[in-house]
């Protein structure tokens, strides 16, 4: 998440007046080198700043930058008013950041692409399996092209997966069931298509975990879990009409 100019500026000025504060005395004549009556002063103002920065962070949603700000008051400023308050949202605050970064993690997932193949515009939107079989990652890959419509199927890099003209795959769309029928491509890659594309798409939009049952040729059966969480769908945008 971007950062608010202001709030860039009030970070560069609590790190300046830290480090300002933190200088050691030249020398055991200089009188910053006794015990000082101004310390708490010194104390509150600094704590005041980084709680300024803190609450500032919180209102542009900024957790991951938030979350450790707050836990540095709160360790560096014990006992302090500025410590009391940021341990009221400090909880909050990092469960906030770590929702973020898992959301980010799972956005990274998946690729989109817009080109040209065969002739035809296509925008794709694809994710590899979690599971490693031998190293043998199946794509998920939802595909919209000008001259061969939508479509939704699974591709691997064997010698295809096993189905006769059609077949029913078992699939868990989180903690539902549902029964996912396919096909395979009469041109023989090794991909297998999900017949009804449309629903399984809008399905991916609430859900955080696809696993779907296949057997490939040659192999055992296996369950493909896809981590779909971040899916994007206005980065698969509907192909211009003409």
């Amino acid at each position: 998440m971007s950062i608010h100019p202001r709030t860039t500026l009030l970070l560069a000025a609590v790190i300046l007046s830290l480090a300002a504060c933190s200088k050691t005395p030249e020398s055991p004549s200089d009188p910053a080198a006794a015990p000082s009556r101004t310390a708490a002063p010194v104390t509150d103002a600094q704590s005041s700043k980084s709680l300024d920065l803190y609450r500032t962070l919180l209102k542009d949603k900024a957790w991951d930058t938030a979350s450790p700000v707050g836990q540095e008051i709160v360790m560096k400023y014990p006992g302090t008013a500025a410590a009391a308050e940021v341990q009221k949202t400090l909880p909050d605050t990092i469960a906030q950041a770590a929702s973020s970064a898992t959301q980010r993690r799972l956005q990274r997932l998946w690729s989109y692409q817009s080109s040209t193949e065969s002739g035809g515009a296509q925008n794709t939107a694809s994710i590899y399996s979690s599971d490693s079989a031998g190293g043998d990652r199946v794509r998920l890959i939802l595909r919209r092209h000008s001259a061969w419509g939508q479509s939704a199927y699974l591709f691997g890099s064997g010698k295809g997966f096993e189905c006769k003209a059609t077949c029913i795959l078992a699939s868990r769309f989180d903690d539902q069931s549902q029964k996912i029928k396919a096909y395979l491509p009469p041109t023989g890659e090794p991909a297998l298509f999900i017949s009804d594309d449309k629903a399984l798409i809008a399905k991916l939009r609430g859900t955080a975990r696809l696993s779907i049952d296949v057997t490939e040729k040659g192999k055992a059966p296996r369950t493909l879990a896809f981590e779909v969480g971040g899916f994007d769908p206005d980065k698969f945008p509907p192909l211009a009409k003409k």
